[in-house]
């Protein structure tokens, strides 16, 4: 009951920054979202810190769900165009419906966990379906520095859904396309 309690209330908090930012993000704030009894989060999150780092920890572990999902449902990425179509589902996923809203709440906990070290350990890109698929691409397509690539790979279309978050719209298949052509390069 208790574990059920945290991920309503850590759901509830992501919410809340989605919608009202970090400045909105208070134990009030997420007790009426889920509704619930006023001092209900603060029983399950005592501090400020602990709710950010509750919310940061139930944001990765939805991320990571959703690129092993969407990782499960794709071919193995043989040509170019597939991996593209790949990463143009995964930034269509970031900009719409829920996946917009965890792209909204990571952001701006990215931004916190520059004052935060413990923040920042638990948002460091993590191991995953998504990432293992591009740095295998890489390597089959002759690419000697797979990490580093598929790092800077990875990170600009990071960059580039935070700019179509920022600036609306969507992400361009050419723009991935040039992505993946540098990182082939």
């Amino acid at each position: 009951m208790a574990s059920d309690r945290r991920t309503l209330l850590a759901d509830a908090a992501l919410d809340v920054l989605a919608d009202e930012g970090m400045r909105g993000l208070t134990h009030r704030a997420v007790d009426r979202r889920a509704a619930m009894p006023p001092g209900t989060t603060s029983a399950y999150f005592r501090t400020r810190a602990a709710l950010l780092t509750g919310l940061v920890a139930h944001l990765v572990q939805l991320d990571q769900a959703e690129l092993q999902t969407t990782a499960d449902e794709l071919p193995p990425l043989c040509t170019v165009e597939e991996l593209v179509d790949g990463m143009v589902t995964l930034t269509r996923q970031r900009l719409t419906g829920e996946g917009r809203r965890r792209s909204l709440a990571r952001h701006a906990c990215a931004v916190e966990s520059v004052r935060d070290k413990e923040l920042r350990e638990i948002l460091v890109p993590r191991e995953n379906a998504g990432r293992e698929a591009v740095r295998l691409f890489l390597a089959k397509h002759g690419v000697t520095d797979v990490e580093n690539r598929t790092h800077t790979l990875l990170t600009c279309i990071d960059g580039l859904v935070f700019d179509r978050l920022v600036n609306g719209g969507e992400v361009r298949r050419e723009a991935l396309e040039g992505l993946v052509a540098a990182a082939l390069r």
